[in-house]
């Protein structure tokens, strides 16, 4: 297999354990190469480079060489322009790490996916900013990542006619298939949503408050249908908080 040598690429850290002594084993989140494994040798030195820079919830441009399943990082360079995450915002950047290590296999490309991320990540660190509350910050990129990896039907059709629901009409989201109209003796636990809010959120809007609600729900079963038994720890501490 040959040397692979990939220079300055955009990435965010998801998640790092200590490796030996000195060095660093890191998830990372590329734009072009999808989730990566990267040793970072010396990354623990106190006078290392990389030290620093190795922060979660920051934009990078990152580069490594190797042939095996764990790269090894030759260099990182912090980006800036995005503010720490704190308090409410940074459990939620936890939440959207913990998402993307749960959902991505290593090495898919998702470059829509990385944008959504990385303007998530924005918007919650400018959170106090921000117009938008945390719900209306997560659903968008809750959505994303399902239709992304294939765990969510497109929500602006219906499955059996093809046609755009209507905004007065009731609908049931069928789990492998996708929207169709609700009948009285669909399953209980299948979410019922309005015409309304599937447009609004194939649109990207969710700034309406039943919106909100109604995409909670839909979120909330998708995201248990495919997480199965797994357990976010950091959604279960927002759900308790009831702050998604």
């Amino acid at each position: 297999m040959a040397v692979t040598r990939i220079a300055n690429e955009p990435a965010f850290v998801l998640h790092s354990i200590p490796y030996k002594e000195t060095s660093l084993i890191l998830d990372v989140f590329t734009r072009q190469h999808g989730r990566m494994a990267l040793i970072a040798k010396g990354a623990k030195r106190p006078h290392s480079a990389l030290r620093p820079v190795l922060q979660r919830f920051q934009p990078l441009l990152i580069s490594w060489s190797g042939k095996s399943e764990l790269r090894t990082l030759t260099k990182s360079e912090w980006v800036g322009g995005t503010p720490s995450l704190v308090g409410d915002a940074l459990l939620c950047g936890f939440y959207l790490n913990e998402l993307l290590v749960k959902f991505l296999a290593r090495e898919d490309e998702y470059e829509t996916l990385y944008d959504r991320y990385s303007e998530t990540i924005l918007a919650l660190s400018n959170l106090e900013s921000e117009s938008k509350g945390l719900e209306e910050i997560l659903r968008p990129f809750e959505l994303v990542l399902l239709q992304q990896t294939g765990y969510a039907a497109a929500l602006d059709r219906c499955v059996e006619s093809n046609l755009p629901p209507l905004a007065d009409e009731d609908y049931v989201y069928q789990p492998e298939r996708g929207v169709r109209p609700y009948q009285s003796d669909d399953p209980g636990h299948w979410p019922v949503l309005s015409g309304r809010v599937l447009l609004d959120m194939a649109t990207g809007n969710f700034s309406d408050p039943q919106t909100l609600s109604e995409s909670k729900q839909l979120m909330r079963f998708l995201l248990g249908l495919h997480l199965q038994d797994q357990v976010l720890m950091t959604r279960q501490i927002l759900i308790d908080l009831k702050k998604i």
